[in-house]
């Protein structure tokens, strides 16, 4: 009868191979690191007496013909093939089909028990498939991680009560019924896991469609003058009550502060103390209708100057790029958040609602910076051509396909002279070709590279 050896993990199907090679039985290991002969091990995993020994890639989606798979053999014979030689296969594939099915069919050993009652399912599926026959049989050890975290002192002192020797098979429905419990808490506690992990990116994903709609939105618009015009009198509003409080007494007025600030944000010089003085009736309303309109004004003198087609394409240009910016680092905010925000239960807060609020808190910020952020530039900078619009949509490109790299001098070599000989930012050429870490060493040893001559010290 053919076998499949079904394990939890690599290391534990290579430690297996081991055995049976000291054994000198011969067998073929299916653990995805022998890509170019998975196809041919799986075909002939059906053929009378072969061992396979696999991990849980052997599982759904896995067909193991008995007797080898016909389809392979023939795709072997090729195209060229003639009659005889197509039947005479079949004819050899059927016979090889019955023996095993006489023999019993393909049988299962599960080494352990996976955390999963899933996984272990579909490895017992593999065998008795489209009515052939087939069977399974799974051997545990009290050692096994599932039995060493939930059964094991508890089921090791009553084997001992019972008179259990060491190596001693046990079957019994109690042993059956600790390991099925004990998978449904580890499979409980995965799904909380992935519950919570989704709760959370939920709020990142809500977030996400806000901006992409309006990435979009901005991609689609052939300009976006009025846009620009509402959002620069927002902002201009939420400077002018930083210094000047709604509904407040003129003691309470910073108007030095709000000239200096209006000069360095949106580049206007505005008398805003003269007019104060010769006007006493310039009450607060009027007096933000006039900062409002010559601050509009000024963006129309410079609209003007360029021209509106190069300011329409410039305000494109510049919003998205800012608003690129600022969603990069608003998610790496986010993922700072996330990592410390359990800790708020020490708090006795709930660490998810905690994150919602914090998190639409930053979401909120970013907007009202990327406001500020783009009315600032487009009021300061002074855009002369076409070309200088191409410019900053040719940076944006560029920043967004350029991965970023970080390099750091050595700790003797800081605030120092190089040795002699040494060039600085001298290109360094490798002799031969590059050794994957996954790769063969090149010493002959058998090992990988990483784990061989390629490992970190």
């Amino acid at each position: 009868r053919p076998v499949l050896v079904g394990t939890a993990s690599i290391e534990s199907s290579e430690y297996l191979s081991s055995l049976l090679h000291k054994a000198k039985i011969t067998h073929q290991v299916l653990n995805a690191k022998f890509h170019a002969n998975e196809a041919q091990i799986i075909a002939d995993a059906g053929r009378a007496g072969t061992v396979t020994i696999a991990t849980n890639m052997a599982g759904r989606g896995t067909d193991i013909v008995l007797g080898g798979s016909l389809q392979a053999e023939l795709k072997a014979l090729g195209e060229d093939a003639t009659d005889e030689q197509i039947a005479a296969a079949k004819a050899d594939w059927q016979q090889r089909h019955d023996a095993v099915i006489a023999a019993g069919g393909l049988h299962i050993i599960g080494t352990e028990r996976h955390e999963s009652r899933r996984i272990d399912n579909q490895l017992r599926g593999r065998a008795g498939r489209q009515g052939d026959p087939g069977s399974s049989r799974f051997y545990l050890s009290l050692e096994d991680a599932l039995m060493r975290i939930f059964a094991s002192d508890r089921m090791a002192a009553m084997m001992r009560k019972l008179g259990m020797e060491a190596g001693e098979a046990i079957e019994h429905p109690w042993v059956s019924r600790a390991i099925e419990n004990a998978q449904r808490k580890v499979e409980a506690r995965n799904f909380d896991i992935r519950k919570q992990l989704l709760e959370f990116d939920d709020v990142a994903n809500d977030q996400r469609k806000v901006i992409y709609e309006q990435r979009n939105d901005l991609l689609d618009a052939e300009e976006i003058s009025e846009t620009i015009h509402a959002i620069r009198e927002d902002v201009v509003e939420r400077v002018i009550n930083e210094y000047i409080p709604p509904q407040s007494l003129d003691e309470m007025w910073d108007i030095p502060g709000l000239e200096q600030r209006l000069k360095a944000d949106f580049g206007v010089e505005l008398p805003i103390g003269q007019w104060l003085k010769d006007d006493k009736k310039l009450f607060e309303e009027k007096l933000r209708e006039r900062i409002q309109q010559d601050v509009g004004a000024a963006y129309a003198l410079k609209e003007q100057m360029v021209g509106p087609q190069v300011l329409r394409q410039f305000e494109k240009a510049i919003m998205l790029q800012s608003l690129d910016s600022h969603w990069k680092e608003h998610l790496a905010a986010m993922d700072h958040l996330r990592q410390g925000i359990n800790l708020r239960g020490y708090a006795q807060k709930n660490p998810k609602q905690e994150y919602k609020r914090e998190a639409f808190e930053l979401f909120t910020t970013m907007l009202e910076n990327l406001k500020l952020d783009v009315i600032g530039i487009l009021s300061r900078v002074q855009v002369r051509a076409s070309e200088d619009v191409e410019a900053v949509e040719e940076q944006r490109r560029k920043a967004d396909q350029v991965p970023h790299q970080y390099q750091h001098a050595e700790a003797e070599q800081v605030g120092g002279e190089l040795p002699e000989g040494v060039r600085g930012n001298a290109p360094v050429y490798r002799d031969g070709t590059k050794v994957g870490r996954n790769d063969p060493c090149p010493c002959g040893s058998g090992k990988k590279y990483k784990q061989c001559h390629g490992q970190l010290s």
